[in-house]
Formats: structure tokens, sequence, C-alpha cells
């Protein structure tokens, strides 16, 4: 499996149609995934990852995978859930077609994996949480007041 980009923390490799996220962080903010269902990322983390996936939707590897699921709809935001800070953990609750070792409910995993063609979705949506809040710079967690 060929690392196709490292971006603050975070290094993305890809196999066949999918791509996995490692998170150099451990413990309380490491990603969390509820296999399946959906994803949590701490909130000051959101930038690094913004920044992370849009490197990965420059690559061939992306758009050969677009180009393989010939369905018009691959990359919309519709597939992962508008999302949802949660102020007791700091971190931000998507759910969406997002895979991990199988358990129920959110568990911190070291990585993650999602569908290539997905990706450009789950950019969109983590984009227009950081404009409409205010979360700029990683490493800084910033709330619109």
């Amino acid at each position: 499996m060929p690392t196709l980009t490292t971006v603050a923390g975070w290094t993305i490799t890809a196999s066949g149609d999918t791509a996995t996220f490692t998170h150099a962080a451990g413990g309380f903010r490491a990603p969390r995934v509820w296999s399946g269902r959906g994803l949590a990322i701490a909130e000051a983390d959101l930038a690094s990852i913004d920044k992370a996936l849009g490197e990965v939707l420059k690559l061939p590897v992306y758009w050969l995978a677009r180009a393989r699921r010939r369905d018009s709809g691959a990359g919309d935001a519709a597939v992962w859930s508008e999302p949802r800070y949660d102020p007791d953990d700091e971190f931000v609750y998507l759910a969406g077609p997002c895979r991990a070792e199988e358990a129920p409910g959110y568990r911190p995993a070291s990585a993650f994996v999602v569908d290539l063609v997905h990706l450009r979705g789950l950019r969109i949506r983590i984009a227009a949480y950081r404009a409409a809040t205010g979360v700029e710079r990683p490493g800084r967690a910033g709330r619109a007041g």
C-alpha cells in the first residue's frame, strides 16, 4: 500500500479504490470511528485533515477511482451528514461511509478507511463547518462567537 501523502500528522495510503487515514496522535485525540456509520475528528485536527483531503483530491489515484465508479453522484457531500460539534469532548461528528475494525459505537482508531470517491464529499462538509465556525488553523480550535 503506497503512501499518497503525509500532511500535518496524517498519513494517507491507498489500495484499490480506498484510502486509509492514519493519525499520528493517539489516546484522547485519536479519531473515533463507528464502522459503517460515521467518524469523529478532534476539532483541533479539522484544518489538518482538510488539507490532507485536498492533497489526495489532486492525485491521479483519486480521479482513477472516480472514473471506475461511473457514478455521477460520486463525491457528493450528501453521503456525509452535516458535522455536529460536541462541546463535552471537543470532537466533530459526521455520519457517513467510514470503516475501521468492527466494534459497536464510536471507538478511538489509529486508522480508518474511506472509499476514494467519498473523499470530496467529506472535504466539502469539513470545509463548510470550518467556514461557519471559524476553525481556521491546525492546532487551534476557534469557535465563532
